[in-house]
């Protein structure tokens, strides 16, 4: 992993992961150590965030590194016209490792090649997360204890869900069962549908879960991304088709555990929180933990 760039989630191995799992582990016991010292880590975010940005930034401070970027375009050149390549090439020459988030699909995998540095992918539109995905399956490992033979729930927005696409990739290396449920509009596209089939998965499609949630080991809801809709009556029209309320848990499996990418919307309601199978925001927190392990692995200090 040294020196490689992370923009999609299959540009590591089953041991790749398993590693920065391993190494999250071992942050998760020690978050406060100097191994970033003398370095430098940009965060270039031109679209909104919170729990990766912070996580990121928090991650580098905990390791004694320091931070550079900016968190909007406002502020930039890009409203003077730079162009995505510029900018890269222009901010690697500041810092040791780029994270960027971008809105379009492919600018994490432009921004790796014309940079000098490696680039961290935070999120490009509706294509992948991968830094999300491994800090998923670091809470499904550490909730589940393992990551084999597992019925992984993946509830709401599968069409638009970066986090849903990236985590399906990852855990196809894994004897994994996936459960999809979404309206007919926001279903999970046939390219992952055909990768599943290709590695010999079972997957099932259904549009109501309380049917089924029973069977869930993990139920991974989603919200229905309104910044990806261009016609706002579809929005409405599935923005609330579903909503998990604490009274659906009962008969659920004692270790299934909830995850949600966040930020929720009402997709999860506020009852739901104070329930043992709630774990999203413990997820959140882990993401500190599990990008520790990603920049000092990338970086060779670790």
């Amino acid at each position: 992993m040294k020196g490689k760039s992370l923009v999609s989630i299959n540009d590591y191995t089953k041991e790749d992961y398993l590693s920065i799992l391993d190494k999250a582990a071992e942050f998760e016991e020690n978050p406060r150590q100097k191994l970033l010292e003398g370095y430098v880590i940009a965060t270039l975010f031109f679209e909104p965030s919170t729990r990766t940005r912070l996580s990121f930034e928090s991650a580098v401070n905990l390791l004694g590194g320091r931070i550079i970027g900016f968190t909007g375009i406002d502020s930039t050149s890009v409203t003077k016209g730079e162009t995505l390549r510029d900018t890269t090439k222009i901010v690697c020459n500041y810092c040791d490792l780029i994270v960027m988030r971008h809105p379009l699909e492919g600018s994490a995998r432009f921004a790796s090649e014309v940079s000098s540095v490696p680039v961290v992918n935070a999120g490009d539109g509706a294509n992948q997360h991968p830094t999300q995905t491994l800090l998923d399956m670091y809470s499904i490992w550490k909730t589940q204890k393992t990551l084999d033979d597992l019925n992984i729930f993946m509830i709401g927005d599968l069409k638009y869900g970066r986090t849903v696409h990236s985590l399906l990739m990852a855990m196809s290396k894994f004897r994994t069962t996936f459960t999809f449920i979404a309206p007919p509009e926001l279903k999970m596209p046939e390219e992952y549908k055909m990768h599943l089939d290709s590695v010999g998965l079972k997957y099932y499609e259904h549009t109501d879960f309380t049917k089924y949630i029973d069977k869930a080991d993990i139920v991974y809801m989603t919200r229905v991304q309104k910044e990806r809709f261009s016609d706002p009556i579809e929005y409405e029209r599935v923005k609330n088709v579903y909503i998990l309320t604490n009274d659906m848990l009962a008969g659920t499996k004692d270790s299934m555990k909830i995850l949600h990418p966040l930020p929720r919307v009402n997709e999860i309601t506020e009852d739901v929180d104070g329930n043992t199978k709630a774990y999203y925001f413990t997820q959140a927190r882990n993401g500190v933990y599990t990008r520790q392990a990603i920049i000092t692995s990338i970086l060779g200090l670790k």
